[in-house]
């Protein structure tokens, strides 16, 4: 688990408990989970996750976040294609005027270390 500390002051109220200086609150920046920690025991003492929104509440309302993620994932699947078709075609563009750079530039001899001396 990833935690960071955040004196209370910085942040506006969350973190540090300016009553009992021997606790220790903390938020992990990745879950957001709220902890709050005896640094004296090294324990700690509560663990408060966040609340997560329903993302559907009823079976109607399941069935259309399927079909709409459905839908979303057949029309990035169809950008990644055309992405992939012009892909070639991109690349080979590219090559060529890479080649049409390195035809005109002159052939020299590249400096060592030692030639600069």
């Amino acid at each position: 688990m990833c935690v960071r500390l955040y004196p209370r002051w910085k942040l506006g109220g969350l973190l540090m408990s300016k009553k009992d200086m021997s606790t220790i609150i903390v938020s992990c920046p990745c879950c957001d989970a709220i902890l709050t920690i005896e640094p004296s025991l090294s324990t700690v003492l509560t663990h408060k996750l966040p609340e997560r929104p329903q993302i559907v509440t009823q079976l109607k309302d399941a069935a259309r976040y399927v079909k709409e993620e459905a839908t979303k994932r057949d029309e990035k699947y169809q950008q990644i294609a055309e992405a992939e078709k012009n892909k070639s075609k991109v690349l080979e563009a590219k090559f060529q005027e890479l080649f049409k750079k390195a035809k005109e530039e002159p052939i020299t001899k590249p400096l060592k270390d030692i030639d600069l001396d």
